[in-house]
């Protein structure tokens, strides 16, 4: 039988973006050390209704490390303390009994608040959306064989394909940059010759996009590489920057405006 624990919890409490935010300290008692984080917060929300409060809003959907809603900031850390793993994957055994949690959403003006941790990372799908399709006509599921791609490339695209978005890199650099994240999509696609096509028209709307979202620059402290719930490394950083340097000599007449 697990142990259970009396944790007092400071959590951001903010009705909109408009609206004055504060910490607001609520005390919890019989948590299992088994629980998810987000289960806590599912015991917390039942405790504040029945007092007749209202819940506090937060993040959440599969619960299952895929989907990168969860996003909290706890005890100043992006998904909380443990390591590679998304909030609904942080259990609570990573806790003492007694101890103080400060739970807050991702800070960065590309994600401007919502309510209470609840931030709005549509940023991230206009990135996406910058960067196009891809318009090669593949058909029918082909034969694994028939596009040969070398295992370097497609272990790479794979590790590259891993990052679900979160915007944990954004919450943890303290220029709130999207490198990670954008550099992620871009080198996933550059890898593979179906990507190939479009690389350098993709390469440079993607990072033109999140220029103008309002991303920070990376200044190569590596805090995003080590909140990554998916282990996204900041090589593909290298990398998108390679593929950004090709693309801007090619397009130098459309990129500078020259005659």
């Amino acid at each position: 039988m697990s142990d259970k624990m009396n944790l007092t919890l400071k959590i951001w409490r903010q009705k909109d973006a408009k609206s004055k935010g504060q910490f607001e300290t609520v005390k919890i008692s019989g948590i299992e050390e088994d629980m998810s984080f987000l289960e806590m917060l599912d015991i917390v929300n039942e405790q504040q209704m029945k007092q007749g409060k209202e819940g506090f809003a937060f993040d959440h959907d599969c619960r299952e490390g895929i989907c990168g809603m969860c996003s909290l900031v706890i005890n100043g850390m992006p998904h909380g303390p443990d390591h590679a793993v998304t909030t609904c994957q942080l259990f609570m055994r990573k806790f003492k009994d007694g101890d103080t949690i400060v739970v807050e959403p991702w800070r960065a003006a590309a994600f401007p608040l919502i309510r209470d941790c609840v931030v709005n990372r549509s940023a991230f799908d206009r990135i996406i959306q910058a960067g196009g399709f891809v318009s090669i006509n593949t058909g029918s599921a082909p034969e694994a064989s028939t596009i040969p791609v070398p295992k370097t490339d497609a272990d790479h695209a794979f590790d590259a394909a891993a990052c679900i978005g979160c915007g944990a890199c954004v919450a943890a650099c303290k220029n709130a940059s999207a490198m990670l994240f954008v550099a992620a999509k871009v080198s996933h696609l550059s890898y593979l010759p179906q990507g190939k096509v479009e690389a350098k028209k993709r390469v440079l709307a993607m990072v033109a996009q999140m220029d103008k979202e309002g991303f920070g620059n990376c200044t190569n402290l590596y805090e995003c590489e080590a909140a990554c719930p998916k282990s996204i490394t900041v090589d593909f950083i290298a990398k998108m920057n390679r593929e950004y340097l090709g693309a801007t000599v090619t397009y130098a007449e459309k990129v500078y405006g020259q005659e």
